[in-house]
């Protein structure tokens, strides 16, 4: 078997930085540690990186579409183009992401996703955004097709996507949610409070664990009422965050950091079909949408997901919280895979899958490597 190995890169592995470093690999990591221990095989081929920076694959659980593809289309073909032009961002995991939408919509989806799935291993799971959202925090999800939190509804697309969905963003208030939330922590799915209009004692009586894009979309923080925001401080929950300058001010990245730490902080792009094209005119869930100046937004000025890609809300993150690389590995890699028990993931180790990321020394994303295989 062929392998190769990358000498002489500062790799951050998700629990340690090793300085000088070497990671010899091939559909799997074969070995990894200090480039002066490093002993040369016959079937290695030897890559110097000198000066490059190899963090693990980024783990997008949150992203809709790019490159004028959306996981709703229900295009198999399509939606597995997409994540090829995604992995050029880093992201070597990935949750297509689907949204409130008619209920044959959404079955249609999951049957496509499935079919993706099967033959693209890099599509690790189903992020369910909706339908069983709030009203009130609607956002850019359509009011028309919003239901409240429904066993069957969700058993019936859960069982179309062969089991994949892995977090479903609901609303626990807008009815009693007691048998949703069992079937879905019987069926290994994650409960995300998002679009939602809770109160932090509705939500002490939730199982949600996860919180979908803090700050937005959902009842924000108020001296007299935590919320769905406090509550997330609180509880100390893993919380997505879109941090592309616009969702949130830098400065309320940098509380929620100082808060919740990069131990419960998971950075998603919660990006749509816009993402990589020109601006102008766009689309997201039949409703139209502008981009302008790295901003989509629906005709009335509601943000209507992002552009956003990985690289960039990676290396934002650490430029609006003055975090360093590790605590950056942690938010984009090392957070996912623990919540969602992405075993072969997260971490750059023996017996991982070879997913990683290059940069240079002034973090410019130079290459991305899934299974060991290099996309170009």
């Amino acid at each position: 078997m062929k392998t190769t190995v990358l000498i002489n890169a500062t790799i951050y592995t998700g629990k340690e930085e090793i300085e000088s470093g070497f990671i010899r690999y091939g559909r799997t990591i074969l070995a990894i540690g200090e480039t002066k221990d490093f002993e040369e095989k016959e079937e290695d081929t030897i890559v110097d990186v000198s000066g490059k920076i190899i963090v693990p694959g980024f783990i997008d659980v949150h992203s809709h579409g790019g490159y004028s593809w959306d996981s709703m289309d229900g295009n198999a073909e399509e939606i597995n183009q997409m994540v090829h032009k995604m992995q050029k961002e880093g992201i070597t995991s990935y949750f297509a992401t689907t949204m409130t939408q008619s209920y044959e919509n959404i079955e249609q989806a999951m049957v496509a996703i499935k079919k993706a799935a099967e033959v693209n291993p890099v599509i690790q799971g189903i992020h369910l955004e909706g339908p069983f959202v709030s009203v009130v925090f609607k956002g850019a999800q359509p009011e028309e097709y919003i239901e409240i939190p429904d066993v069957e509804m969700m058993r019936k697309w859960n069982d179309l996507s062969g089991g994949r969905i892995r977090l479903v963003t609901y609303a626990p208030e807008t009815s009693d949610a007691t048998a949703f939330e069992k079937y879905c922590i019987d069926n290994n799915i994650v409960l995300s409070v998002g679009h939602s209009n809770a109160t932090r004692a509705q939500l002490m009586d939730s199982k949600a664990s996860h919180i979908t894009h803090l700050y937005n979309a959902q009842r924000g923080l108020h001296h007299r009422e935590p919320g769905v925001t406090g509550h997330a401080f609180l509880a100390k929950l893993y919380s997505e965050m879109i941090v592309d300058g616009y969702h949130i001010a830098p400065d309320m990245v940098n509380i929620a950091y100082q808060i919740l730490g990069a131990d419960h902080i998971e950075l998603i792009t919660d990006s749509m079909r816009a993402k990589g094209m020109p601006d102008g005119e766009s689309e997201l869930g039949g409703q139209k949408v502008l981009v302008k100046d790295k901003q989509a937004r629906l005709v009335d000025g509601t943000l209507a997901g992002s552009v956003l890609e990985f690289q960039d809300a990676f290396k934002n993150m650490m430029a609006f919280t003055d975090c360093g690389i590790a605590d950056a590995v942690k938010m984009s890699s090392v957070n996912q895979a623990k919540e969602f028990g992405l075993t072969k993931k997260g971490t750059l180790e023996i017996g991982k899958d070879a997913d990683m990321v290059l940069f240079s020394q002034e973090l410019d994303l130079e290459g991305t490597i899934s299974f060991g295989e290099i996309i170009k």
